[in-house]
């Protein structure tokens, strides 16, 4: 007797028909080169983050768990399985905030995706070329899955989207290297639909360690996990995301599915992701832009300043005030903008700075207000307003930061914060290899090549 053909909805069909074409699927010119970009600041955020806190309990919890040696556990000696390799450098990727960001879609795909497509490469062997496609998949599906749970709305009910988001785009980059095919593609995104948790109480983490699993270990490890078992065999739910009890159902008072697969193929949302300016949280972006450009444009120095006043959406306010953690606390970093004239890796984690009297006495004089008008602005935005001692009022609205999609950084700047975070920890001639080696990724015949370079000396 003949098995009855699953009744499979269009949306699962035209999203796994898409996942499991891509590692055939040549990318545009400019979404090959913007992968570029994001690939060689996510391995730059691994790098930085395997010596910071969340990275050290990383390397420490995988160096007890053994395994097949697979995959790099990056800043460290270990080789492991994939999925170990896939947890602890998602942890690093987002040990602090120098990832990745995809503002209107409430998510970090690089610290997802990155390191699930790398560990898998590694274990398959794979190229550059398939890496990239990985990556770019990886991140089309990232942001839509959040877009489609309803992004702001769906944290509200106190879900991550940083995980949920992260977990589909990780798995479907997996997908990629492991060249899933239909079928396996759909039972794929059940596997992934069952694992896939997260709550947005991550904000109260204070030293950041569950924040990097939540964002980057887990969402990395689970859709490795999913793709791996799918690979060999795992058969399961033949449409996770229609009929009863499925994942839309359980999903379903903020969600709008439809926009999972609106304009796949046409509209790459890498191409919508930001790259950080100065390795710090990402509503601290825009005042760091404005406060930069009143220093060149005013030559202001931290001496002559009386008061400074910071407007940001009133979500972003709440996030980046008067935080114990240096790298996301809005008022300590716009101090030490003032007081070095930039903001550098080095000064952005510098624990001492945070007791320094000098930025004390200036944090004092800096007020933070949250505004509801520039939370509804496309764009993340700031104003700063300066008052220097001569009694001037001095004026910048930020509205389109360096590194977004609408001021995107080119290579040159984007290879110059790589070198910020890498060369304390890899040296100049490795570090320039390494860049190299991201720009020309594409020659990369095995992606275990890069190996030497992603240890730290």
């Amino acid at each position: 007797m003949k098995k009855t053909p699953p009744k499979i909805s269009p949306l699962m069909h035209k999203l796994a028909t898409y996942i499991a074409a891509a590692p055939r699927r040549a990318l545009p010119a400019k979404v090959t080169e913007r992968a570029k970009h994001h690939l060689l600041d996510t391995l730059a955020a691994m790098l930085s983050g395997s010596q910071l806190l969340p990275g050290r309990r990383a390397i420490e919890f995988i160096d007890t768990q053994g395994g097949v040696p697979e995959a790099t556990v990056i800043g460290s000696d270990i080789r492991t399985t994939a999925i170990n390799a896939a947890l602890a450098n998602g942890m690093h990727a987002h040990a602090d905030e120098t990832d990745d960001t995809y503002y209107l879609a409430l998510v970090h795909p690089g610290c997802g995706v990155v390191p699930a497509a790398l560990a898998l490469a590694e274990r398959e062997r794979a190229g550059g070329t398939a890496l990239l496609r990985a990556v770019v998949l990886g991140y089309d599906v990232c942001a839509r899955m959040s877009i489609a749970l309803g992004i702001e709305r769906f944290r509200e009910r106190g879900h991550s989207t940083h995980s949920f988001g992260h977990m589909f785009g990780a798995a479907a980059a997996a997908a990629a290297i492991l060249k899933l095919n239909y079928d396996q593609t759909r039972y794929l995104l059940s596997y992934t639909a069952q694992q896939a948790s997260g709550l947005s109480c991550w904000a109260r983490d204070i030293e950041h360690i569950e924040k990097a699993f939540d964002f980057g270990g887990m969402p990395a490890r689970n859709g490795v996990t999913a793709a791996l078992m799918v690979s060999m065999k795992f058969t399961g739910v033949e449409d996770v995301f229609e009929g009863d009890r499925s994942f839309f159902h359980a999903h379903g008072l903020t969600a709008s599915p439809e926009k999972l697969v609106a304009d796949l193929g046409r509209r790459y949302e890498i191409m919508n992701t930001s790259i950080k300016r100065w390795a710090v949280g990402y509503p601290i972006q825009a005042p760091l832009d404005a406060v930069m450009n009143l220093i060149e444009k005013h030559d202001i120095t931290a001496k002559n300043v009386e008061r400074v006043t910071i407007t940001i959406d009133e979500q972003g306010a709440r996030t980046v005030n008067q935080r114990t953690m240096a790298s996301i606390n809005i008022q300590h970093l716009v101090a030490v903008m003032l007081l070095d004239g930039d903001i550098s890796f080095a000064s952005a984690h510098d624990d001492r700075r945070v007791r320094d009297p000098q930025v004390l006495r200036l944090k004092e004089r800096i007020e933070l207000k949250g505004s509801a008008v520039l939370g509804r602005a496309k764009t993340t935005q700031a104003i700063v307003e300066i008052t220097p001692r001569d009694g001037r009022r001095l004026r910048h609205h930020t509205k389109a930061v360096r590194g977004t999609a609408a001021n995107p950084m080119p290579r040159k700047e984007v290879a110059a914060k790589a070198r910020d975070l890498l060369l304390p920890l890899l040296g100049r001639r490795h570090s320039e290899k390494l860049i190299d080696a991201v720009w020309n990724i594409e020659g990369l015949h095995d992606v275990r090549a890069l190996r030497p370079l992603l240890a730290v000396k």
